[in-house]
């Protein structure tokens, strides 16, 4: 294959406004030189004690993935729990929601004073970490997945990827791992990959259609050092759309 060759098309498009909690699914991105538009603009925090959800290392946050956000036309955050209205946040109607379906005080915060609507007056919080502007999986990685784990369900949301690129399965490859350095073009999106992602816990939890899996993140370590997906930096910004084509620069 000659390195301009498409190597796939965006099937999947995803940002998300509050780290942790579901992401948004959309039909276009904008992407910018630090972060991806409206992706990871919030997070949640246990409110005795302002420590920041992580489900990869506490169940009391097990159930955070199911979670519902969207930011509204206006860029605010909107929550809704599982069988739960839509909610704007932060506020205390959504906090009072999470900490009902949580089972203990939480709220929603900021990263930023910016991120939130012109009148927020509460607290802020840090973010745990952020990798790279842009993390892409493949459809073929996840084919090699669900060719050594046949019986688990490898859906992109365990990985939360912002892109998902539909090509063809590779056997015995989890692709886009081996191109760590080179560079992509996706629309007039152009991307340097930069490191591989390592997988933790998160992985396994069930979220709504697919159960806790243990064996998901077990053949990960065992056959791809830990790995799936990439980071990847930006080169170029623009904005991208569902069907574009992946190329090698």
């Amino acid at each position: 294959m000659q390195d301009k060759a498409a190597l796939g098309t965006v099937s999947e498009l995803w940002r998300y406004p509050a780290s942790s909690l579901a992401g948004e699914r959309l039909d276009a991105i904008l992407v910018g030189s630090e972060s991806i538009d409206g992706d990871r603009m919030f997070g949640l925090v246990d409110a005795s004690d302002n420590e920041i959800a992580r489900p990869d290392r506490e169940a009391k946050w097990h159930k955070v993935p199911r979670i519902r956000t969207r930011l509204s036309a206006a860029r605010e955050l909107e929550i809704a729990v599982p069988d739960g209205d839509w909610l704007a946040a932060p506020g205390i109607e959504s906090d009072r929601a999470v900490s009902a379906y949580l089972g203990f005080a939480a709220s929603i915060r900021p990263f930023r004073r910016e991120n939130a609507v012109p009148n927020y007056s509460g607290p802020l919080t840090a973010e745990r970490y952020r990798k790279a502007p842009v993390h892409l999986l493949t459809t073929a990685s996840l084919a090699r997945l669900k060719a050594l784990h046949p019986e688990g369900s490898a859906d992109p949301r365990r990985f939360r990827p912002n892109i998902v690129v539909d090509m063809a399965a590779i056997e015995g490859s989890f692709p886009e791992t081996e191109w760590i350095g080179r560079k992509l073009a996706i629309g007039d999106l152009l991307l340097t990959i930069s490191e591989p992602c390592r997988r933790c816990g998160f992985t396994i939890i069930d979220q709504d259609g697919f159960d806790n899996d243990p064996g998901i993140l077990r053949n990960l370590v065992r056959h791809n050092a830990h790995n799936l997906g990439v980071y990847c930096m930006v080169d170029r910004p623009a904005r991208i759309e569902v069907g574009d084509r992946m190329s090698f620069l």
